[in-house]
């Protein structure tokens, strides 16, 4: 039976440069009339996206965009994976994705440049002054630094911090101590496994001894590779389940989708690789696609994500950018762009043809990975993002949601990511309310929900073999068909008396691609179909997943 999926709360320290009150933008005292160009275009955005009036004048945390506030928490998108030219492949500065970031509507972002012994070296320090100008010159985006973690033995992953004094001391000696790139530490052996563990040790340790007030690492896009084997995944998890909270549930590189000639015509989330020396062998080859634009270990019902799930182990998903080149963007390197000394690369230039080969979108344009929070600050994110009130969805697919759990005796409910504690034969609904798209996507287009799916599975406790990846007992026991691209949607599914502890988590979709799930139909009749690379448009392909929930009974 799981323990609580929120830790013992940390400190919520707040940086200096966490906004307070309204942008001009968010602003209806002042007249069109009377914004700069600037904020008159953000004003466009939130009118656009119907986020003027109320929902941007409440309670002191509505400097954010995202969403208005919904069942207690403001709702705010955000992006945990997203490169400067401080990444060695990467180009742009991070004033341009901040910028970015906050006119597709986004809340927070991270910015993750690639560990390795240039970053290490100098390039912790010299991103840093120019995140902390982001931070002033854009108030209401949420500007966190962090970096991305080759970790040892294994993928990717996005270290961050909460803004501070010790922010840039602290990544550096964790990028310098446990980066698998800069310790020679990659291969796949049980020293660097421990290595692994021992750098997700240090952060939670760095958190107890306030060198920073918060610290959250991910995985970033564990099914890629094949490298990311069940029991690294539960070790990182076990070793700091307060930091250690979760992977990416869908890639970036989204846009390597689209099709040629116009689009690079290749696979989404740049998915296209097979079995390796090194990958773990009991994957399938299917496991190294994307499946409707998200990670295989996602969206496979009864897969790895929900094997954590049924033993308990609260363990999130999110989606995100992982922006190194915009598709259609027409910047090029500087001439003459030196990143071995200097750490960084020279500015852009812009002016070249569009690049319709490049893979990515920029933070916000297609991902969103969305939290509630208690109030418009980092510590406020981080705890959310900690506390599973995520939901995370493709193209703008819908632009609200709240789920909860409640005992019909009227003892207790509780939102994503919460456990719901009941008697013993105490009957429990889920109620589900759904804003559709409440307008255009970037794509010029309004998308439709054409189904929602309850997918619930029992909890069964510890496995014996740490390198379980199914959960028999997982299932999609519920659909709902919608068939709608506007307005609100209330959904209710009786999950009866409760005799035996489950969870339940949801799926929806625009119902464009479907196939029977990898664990056959009777556990997926209609889920995501595998993405076959030079034909999987991610436009014409959406869908949304919520964390999940717990009901424990006793």
């Amino acid at each position: 039976m799981p323990g609580s999926p929120v830790p013992e709360k940390l400190g919520t320290v707040r940086h200096p440069h966490e906004p307070a009150g309204l942008t001009p933008a968010a602003d209806t005292s002042i007249p069109d009339e009377e914004l700069s160009p600037a904020d008159f275009s953000r004003r466009a955005v939130f009118r656009s996206a119907g986020l003027l009036g109320a929902g941007l004048a409440t309670g002191g945390v509505t400097s954010a965009p995202g969403r208005a506030p919904r069942g207690g928490y403001l709702w705010l998108a955000g992006d945990h994976h997203v490169h400067t030219q401080y990444s060695e492949d990467a180009k742009y500065r991070v004033i341009d994705q901040v910028r970015h970031a906050n006119a597709y509507g986004l809340g927070w972002l991270v910015i993750t440049d690639h560990g390795g012994e240039t970053h290490a070296r100098i390039g912790v320090e010299k991103v840093n002054p120019d995140i902390v100008a982001a931070r002033e010159q854009i108030p209401d985006t949420l500007v966190f630094q962090g970096l991305e973690w080759n970790i040892p033995a294994a993928e990717h992953g996005t270290v961050f911090v909460h803004p501070g004094a010790g922010e840039v001391s602290l990544l550096k000696e964790f990028e310098n101590t446990y980066d698998g790139v800069v310790n020679n530490a990659s291969g796949d052996s049980p020293a660097n496994e421990a290595l692994a563990v021992a750098g997700v040790g240090f952060l939670a340790d760095a958190v107890r001894r306030r060198r920073v007030a918060d610290a959250l690492f991910l995985a970033n896009h564990p099914a890629r590779k094949g490298i990311d084997s069940p029991h690294e995944i539960r070790g990182w998890r076990d070793a700091a389940p307060e930091i250690a909270v979760g992977m990416e549930g869908a890639p970036g590189h989204q846009a390597a989708g689209l099709p040629a000639p116009h689009g690079p015509g290749g696979a989404r989330g740049i998915y296209d690789s097979t079995p390796g020396a090194e990958s773990f062998p009991g994957y399938p080859p299917a496991s190294y696609r994307t499946w409707g634009g998200f990670d295989w270990m996602t969206a496979t019902v009864g897969g790895l994500w929900d094997s954590l799930l049924a033993e308990g182990k609260p363990w999130w998903v999110t989606a995100n950018s992982d922006s190194h080149h915009v598709y259609a963007d027409n910047s090029v390197h500087a001439p003459g762009t030196d990143f071995d000394t200097h750490g960084r690369h020279d500015d852009p230039v812009h002016g070249a043809d569009l690049n319709l080969t490049d893979t990515d979108f920029w933070p916000g344009c297609y991902s969103r990975t969305t939290v509630g929070a208690t109030e418009f600050s980092y510590s406020a994110v981080m705890d959310g993002i900690r506390a599973g009130r995520v939901w995370l969805d493709h193209g703008g697919l819908i632009s609200g949601l709240d789920v909860r759990l409640r005992a019909r005796d009227g003892h207790g409910s509780v939102p994503l990511g919460g456990m719901l504690h009941v008697r013993r034969g105490t009957a429990v609904d889920l109620v589900i309310t759904i804003d559709l798209a409440n307008g255009p996507n970037w794509a010029q287009f309004v998308p439709a929900l054409a189904r929602v799916d309850v997918i619930q599975g029992d909890v069964t406790g510890p496995v014996s073999d740490r390198d379980t990846f199914v959960a028999p007992g997982t299932r999609v026991v519920k659909s709902f068909e919608v068939g709608r691209s506007t307005g609100r949607v209330e959904l209710s599914h009786p999950l009866g008396e409760i005799g035996a502890p489950l969870y339940v988590r949801l799926r929806g979709t625009d119902g464009k691609r479907a196939a029977v799930g990898p664990r056959g139909a009777a556990v997926d009749p209609a889920g995501p179909a595998m993405d076959t690379p030079g034909d999987a448009d991610p436009w014409e392909d959406l869908w949304f997943y919520t964390n999940p929930m717990w009901v424990l009974p006793s």
